[in-house]
């Protein structure tokens, strides 16, 4: 990266420094024993050039819109475009989601994004004894199509890219929403959006579970396949190290492991589908956590982008260029939030969300402060929301494309991380790849150790949560307006699902749900038989406990 010349007057003037810095610290110490990002990666007193000095530049780094894609995707970075605007909004019922979606579009927000219920999540339906108080709790309750009906009421399907953060019943939710562009006169080829769909993720980190590993990677390569042929402008798995971020993991491992379950995805389709990876890869898509260790997370961004290029251009031989871009939404880091003094949790948000930019995500979502409480209030997710419109329109961090390319600290840190991950992705590789890992139990393990070292350091103080561990208030009034849940929302939830399976047609129910289980059986991708059986009125559950019983139920191991 540098020249001969330049190393050594850097290491002159290096020597200098480091002569001046003796007679400092012996009058005034350093503040703390050791200097380290939140992931334990230690930090110098100072970067230069010696620290670059094995860095290619065309090789490592380039202008945006080049190959290894560090320092962005595109060419003009957010001066063609800014990033999406997305705020997560799923509350009780679908007409209830449905005002606030349309409350935010009014206020700036430029794409959606759903959050469900947990027995949507889980892959039940409102009457299930297992869904019992969970009604509408931490998202909106979809049962039927004519919830999902109601839920996009008024939106048009063919213009807005919608966001839909569901997992196991991901071919459900996925064929309610196709079913119901269709009835707006919506071709399949004209709507865009997100399905979460990465159950890898779920079995390392977030615990919403439905089948084991194996046959829930074939669903989500039946995804793949049929967005590939028929719904081109959709993403069909959003490969999500947020998760993986919040329960527990440094961001070292965030990054290891987001992109080795991605090699898994790529992997499956071209074995079991035989596509070609450039026909799938382009429409790919990532979601990473923004943490409040602000340069850590612009280099986990950059080392993310540069890896995934090398992968998909090394591993898999892509040859498109837009095969070997990441593509990614970032969302600001719930573990992050206090419920002590919870207005701080602005400050933070705002801190990571400019983290986020600065690292070059596509589309992002900025938490409420009252999120760590209850679900964000209407007041809560306008604050968010102005805090990515302040970033974007008043800073002037878009002026320029990746504004901190080029310093010594974020290029040695960006490249020590990438060291690190690969560290990880070749240790997955040894044991056989990421579902052998994780029958291991191993990223289940090292997430729980880094957890748990990340609580120690609280609890003694050696890094900082203020509120929590420093600058308490024991006095603290400070409270926030509480969203809550009516208790009648469940009981409207099952009036209405009763209702629904009256009025349909049952015999044409378990001709679907039979035509369904023969297509799991028989190994056909089940996506046209889920939009068929939707169509009908299938419930969520209905369609689910045929994978239950074709493919088998998961139970979490409870590794320790």
């Amino acid at each position: 990266m540098f020249n001969k010349d330049t190393l050594e007057q850097s290491g002159a003037l290096r020597r200098k420094w480091e002569d001046a810095v003796k007679e400092t610290v012996s009058k005034h110490a350093d503040q703390k024993k050791d200097w380290t990002t939140i992931s334990n990666l230690p930090i110098k007193r100072v970067y230069g050039p010696e620290d670059m000095k094995e860095m290619d530049f065309e090789k490592d780094s380039g202008y945006p819109g080049q190959y290894p894609f560090l320092r962005g995707n595109q060419p003009t970075g957010y001066r063609g475009r800014n990033w999406t605007f997305r705020m997560f909004s799923g509350m009780g019922t679908a007409a209830e989601t449905n005002k606030r979606w349309k409350y935010l579009l009014t206020t700036g927000q430029t794409g959606l994004s759903a959050a469900f219920d947990m027995p949507t999540l889980m892959g039940y339906d409102t009457d299930s004894p297992k869904a019992m108080g969970e009604c509408g709790r931490c998202g909106v309750a979809i049962d039927t199509i004519e919830d999902f009906q109601e839920l996009v009421e008024g939106i048009p399907l063919g213009k807005i890219s919608t966001s839909m953060t569901i997992n196991p019943p991901a071919t459900v939710l996925w064929a309610m929403y196709c079913a119901c562009a269709e009835q707006q006169g919506v071709p399949l080829t004209k709507i865009s959006g997100t399905i979460q769909n990465d159950m890898l993720k779920e079995f390392i980190a977030q615990k919403t579970f439905l089948c084991p590993p194996e046959p829930s990677v074939k669903l989500i390569s039946d995804t793949i396949e049929f967005g590939t042929k028929y719904v081109p402008k959709w993403n069909t798995v959003s490969i999500s190290g947020y998760h993986i971020r919040e329960a527990g993991s440094n961001a070292v491992q965030e990054l290891a492991f987001t992109l080795r379950d991605g090699i898994e995805y790529v992997e499956d389709v071209i074995r079991r589908k035989g596509l070609d990876v450039d026909e799938f890869a382009p429409r790919l898509s990532f979601f990473f956590d923004a943490h409040i260790d602000f340069f850590e997370e612009i280099c986990k961004l950059r080392a993310a982008r540069r890896m995934w290029a090398r992968i998909m251009k090394e591993r898999f031989h892509a040859k498109n260029p837009r095969s070997l871009w990441m593509r990614f939404h970032t969302q600001t880091a719930g573990c992050s939030l206090t419920a002590q003094q919870p207005y701080n949790n602005v400050v933070r948000t705002a801190v990571e969300a400019l983290s986020a930019v600065l690292g070059g995500t596509q589309s992002l979502h900025t938490n409420s402060l009252d999120e760590v409480l209850c679900l964000p209030s209407e007041q809560a997710v306008q604050i968010a929301l102005r805090t990515q419109q302040i970033i974007a329109e008043e800073t002037g961090v878009t002026n320029t494309i990746d504004p901190l390319g080029g310093s010594y600290f974020i290029e040695t840190l960006t490249n020590e991380m990438e060291e690190k991950a690969w560290e990880y992705i070749h240790k997955i590789d040894d044991m056989g790849g990421m579902i052998p890992a994780i029958e291991k139990g191993f990223p289940q393990m090292e997430i729980s150790d880094a957890s748990y070292r990340f609580q120690q350091q609280i609890d003694d103080k050696e890094k900082t949560m203020i509120g929590v561990n420093r600058y308490k208030d024991e006095k603290e009034k400070t409270a926030v307006p509480i969203l809550e849940i009516d208790e009648t929302v469940e009981e409207t939830q099952l009036k209405k699902l009763a209702d629904v399976k009256r009025r349909r047609d049952n015999r044409k129910v378990q001709s679907c749900l039979q035509d369904l289980k023969s297509a799991c059986k028989t190994g056909k991708n089940v996506m046209p038989f889920c939009i068929e059986a939707v169509k009908n009125k299938v419930s969520v559950q209905e369609i689910c406990d045929v994978y239950r019983d074709v493919y088998g139920e998961y139970r979490d191991p409870g590794i320790y």
